[in-house]
């Protein structure tokens, strides 16, 4: 499913430009953002990448390895991947703002294998009026982006904790994220918190929810902003 029906989906790591989602209008338009949270290996990538929409990559945003303000997993030597202590909420929050506000903004590319930034790139998303920003930070994030007026909607996906260890094992292994050893105690890790970190982002103001109902949320946010007439310039 694509919520998009006037092209090919768009939720893809190429973050090509998406004005083809726009009205046909000289004037700008008021963009928002959804912002999918939820476990890692919740399915947050896979959802967006169906929904059509322009997507920001939240990890984009992970500290570097070498940062000594990075936490570390307690009784352990481990970095601690997902504390949100691990992470540029500020810069998140910059990228996002920029994007509603002018529909481009400069991004990391980061790679997860070597817990480092290899480059950047422009994510220019035209005059579209809705894009997707997924990661397990997003909740994070929420009451800012609310403050902000920039936020359609925030979602949090939920499944069975035993889908989504193996689904995330099975993806980091295939990607080479990490060693197989810090593999697995994270995975034993985040399958026993699972329920604990649902609650911590729907506390934050992410709505749980299964990928069915968070299509249609989707769908409901692109269809509202697809109603709201342009802004003058």
């Amino acid at each position: 499913m694509t919520l998009d029906t006037n092209g090919p989906p768009r939720g893809s790591p190429a973050r090509g430009n998406a004005s083809h989602w726009c009205p046909v209008s000289s004037q700008p338009i008021p963009t928002r953002v959804v912002l999918i949270a939820g476990p890692s290996g919740s399915g947050k990538s896979s959802l967006a990448a169906r929904t059509g929409l322009p997507v920001l990559r939240l990890d984009d945003f992970y500290k570097e390895g070498d940062d000594p303000s990075l936490p570390l997993v307690d009784g352990s030597t481990d970095i601690d991947w997902d504390s949100p202590l691990s992470w540029d909420a500020d810069t998140a929050v910059t990228a996002i703002t920029e994007l509603c506000r002018t529909g481009r903004t400069d991004v990391p590319v980061y790679d997860i294998a070597t817990s480092s930034r290899t480059g950047h790139e422009v994510l220019d998303i035209g005059r579209t009026p809705l894009f997707v920003a997924e990661g397990i930070f997003a909740a994070d994030i929420v009451a800012r982006c609310r403050e902000l007026g920039v936020l359609a909607d925030a979602l949090c996906l939920r499944g069975r904790p035993s889908t989504t260890f193996r689904r995330r094992l099975l993806r980091d292994l295939k990607e080479g994220r990490k060693s197989v050893p810090f593999l697995l105690r994270r995975g034993w890790r985040l399958m026993r918190a699972e329920r604990s970190i649902v609650a911590r982002q729907t506390a934050l103001g992410a709505h749980p929810c299964a990928r069915d109902e968070a299509l249609s949320r989707l769908t409901a946010a692109a269809a509202a902003r697809a109603r709201v007439p342009a802004t003058p310039a």
